[in-house]
C-alpha cells in the first residue's frame, strides 16, 4: 500500500518499527504488537477490521447485526429511546437511557439532535420514527429489528447497549469495522472480545455469499498502523 506523501507522525513512525506489514499475525501475536505500540496522550480505541468477499450492492448479501462484548467497549454509550408514554417509556427510564421520548424527541432529531451513540424504539414508536431516515439513516443511528434496536423489551435492550453491545454493518465497499476495547484493556479482555465479534460475523454469513467469505481482516488502535490477521488462524481461535 502506498502512503503517499502524508507527513506521518513521530509516535506512527515508531509504531511502524514494531509491525512487519507483509506478516499475517495470530489474534494472541497481534494483541502482543499492539502493547509494543507507542502510546498516545488519551486511551486509544481498539478497533477490529473485515473485508469481506460479499457484494454490497446485493440485498440478500447485507452483512449487518450487533454483538455483546464479554468486558464492554470501554466507551460510555449514550442511548435514546423513541417511546409513546405507558409503551416502554418507563422501563426504559429505569433501565438508564439517556433521553427517552416520542413526539418531542422526533422533534429535537428533525431540528438536527443526534448527540447519542444508539437509537431504540418501539414497533409501535416506528411509525413515526421512519420519518427520521434522512437523518438518523446516514449516521447508523436509525432503529432496526436485525440489530435489536426495535423491540417492545425496552429496557433489556437499554441494559444491553450500555453494557457494551456493539452494532456492526457492512459498508458500501465491503468492509466492517468494530471497536472491541480500549488500549487499557488488559490483553485477554481484548482477545475475548475480539473472538465475540468474529463469532458474531461469521454467523452473520448471508445466504446470498459465495465463496471466501472473510477475505481479510485487521485489528488496529485510533492511532496506529493495521496489523493484518491470519484469518485462518483467527477462525481457528474461535
Amino acid at each position: 500500500m502506498r502512503m503517499g506523501k502524508k507527513k506521518l507522525s513521530k509516535r506512527y513512525r515508531k509504531a511502524l518499527e514494531q509491525v512487519n506489514l507483509n506478516k499475517r499475525y495470530s489474534l494472541d501475536d497481534g494483541v502482543e504488537v499492539l502493547g509494543k505500540f507507542p502510546k498516545a496522550n488519551f486511551d486509544e480505541t481498539v478497533e477490529l477490521a473485515f473485508h469481506l468477499g460479499v457484494d454490497p450492492r446485493q440485498s440478500d448479501q447485507m452483512v449487518r447485526g450487533t454483538v455483546g462484548l464479554p468486558h464492554g467497549s470501554g466507551k460510555p454509550v449514550r442511548v435514546v429511546v423513541f417511546a409513546k408514554s405507558g409503551s416502554g417509556a418507563e422501563p426504559a427510564r429505569e433501565a438508564g437511557a439517556d433521553y427517552v421520548g416520542f413526539e418531542d424527541l422526533i422533534q429535537q432529531c428533525s431540528d438536527g439532535w443526534t448527540d447519542f451513540d444508539v437509537a431504540i424504539a418501539t414497533p409501535d414508536a416506528m411509525v413515526e420514527v421512519r420519518k427520521l431516515g434522512k437523518i438518523l439513516g446516514p449516521r447508523g443511528l436509525m432503529p432496526n429489528p436485525r440489530t435489536g434496536t426495535v423491540t417492545d423489551d425496552t429496557a433489556k435492550a437499554v441494559k444491553e447497549f450500555k453494557a457494551g453491545r456493539v452494532e456492526f454493518k457492512l459498508d458500501k465497499t465491503a468492509n466492517i469495522h468494530v471497536p472491541i476495547g480500549k488500549v487499557s484493556f488488559a490483553a485477554d479482555q481484548v482477545k475475548e472480545n475480539a473472538k465475540a465479534v468474529v463469532d458474531a460475523i461469521v454467523k452473520a454469513r448471508p445466504s446470498g455469499a459465495k465463496g471466501n467469505y472473510i477475505v481479510s481482516s485487521a485489528i488496529s488502535t485510533t492511532m496506529s498502523p493495521p496489523v493484518i490477521m491470519d484469518v485462518k488462524q483467527l477462525l481457528a481461535s474461535l
